[in-house]
């Protein structure tokens, strides 16, 4: 089952059409994703036999942030062995959080306006929770995931580093600097879960033809998401459409020498989740 946002109504995504979830469930569910996930076991359940007859035709151009309004987004930073070796930093003993703010979210492929010249990319998976947590095991850490999708965790790296104490929530928190989708996946579409392809490339006025700039496997994440949902139910409450960008494989902009310019485009894509394009303009 994929959960979209098309023109701020709540869709099941399937073979590139879109059911409108309040019309085909007949009222009992609503066109609010946040709704949707305040029942997400009970949704879950209607979705799997949904009748896709009445879905139709989209534009990707038109979808949102499959959840427009999260009430918390947590962001794990330092989380891939390469990246923390590219770095040149030793991989963490626990979890490194840090959060991105509500303005920033934005749908799969939005344009992004550069606020400055050190601009970079970092691909990520992201998770949305499905129940609340607070104090849960890692061993049930799965229970409490909705789905998975494709984020971007974009950031102003000269804003991120300005001291004296860093800025990491505001120097990635700039408008459309948070794109995910392009929709939520649930758990029984991804039987290699633990295990997905994330990557990403680069095009632009001055780079010859395709370049692959991330190439990586959740696989190498230094915390699982269990991992993750269990280390941050231990301090807070996750809820219902909480949002988890879980952290990025080696590659990024800042390592290559490589920041954002006008006219480039950013491809991200996690396997079996999907992809989504971002275009940068002065």
């Amino acid at each position: 089952m994929r959960l979209g946002n098309l023109g701020g109504r709540a869709v099941l995504i399937r073979d590139a059409r879109a059911l409108d979830v309040e019309k085909a469930s007949g009222g009992i569910f609503s066109s609010r994703t946040a709704d949707i996930l305040d029942r997400w076991s009970e949704f879950a359940s209607w979705g799997a036999s949904a009748d896709y007859s009445d879905s139709v035709a989209f534009d990707e151009q038109d979808l949102g942030a499959p959840i427009p309004e999260p009430k918390q987004i947590f962001a794990i930073g330092l989380n891939y062995h390469d990246h923390a070796q590219e770095a040149g930093l030793p991989s963490p003993e626990h979890i490194i959080v840090f959060t991105k703010f509500l303005s920033s979210l934005a749908g799969p492929n939005v344009t992004v306006e550069l606020p400055g010249e050190t601009v970079d990319y970092e691909t990520e998976l992201v998770v949305v929770i499905g129940e609340k947590a607070h104090k849960i095991d890692v061993a049930n850490g799965w229970d409490y995931v909705a789905g998975l999708s494709v984020g971007q965790d974009l950031s102003e790296r000269t804003i991120q580093r300005r001291g004296p104490a860093a800025q990491f929530s505001l120097g990635k928190s700039f408008p459309n600097f948070s794109p995910f989708g392009p929709a939520v996946v649930s758990l029984d579409e991804l039987p290699q879960k633990d295990g997905l392809r994330i990557g990403a490339t680069l095009t632009g006025p001055d780079i010859d033809g395709t370049l692959v700039v991330q190439d990586g496997n959740t696989s190498d994440m230094i915390f699982s998401v269990p991992q993750i949902v269990a280390d941050l139910s231990q301090i807070v409450t996750l809820l219902p459409g909480d949002l988890i960008f879980t952290g990025t494989a080696a590659g990024v902009g800042m390592g290559r020498g490589i920041f954002m310019k006008p006219g480039y485009r950013l491809t991200s894509t996690v396997d079996g989740i999907g992809t989504m394009t971002n275009t940068f303009v002065a």
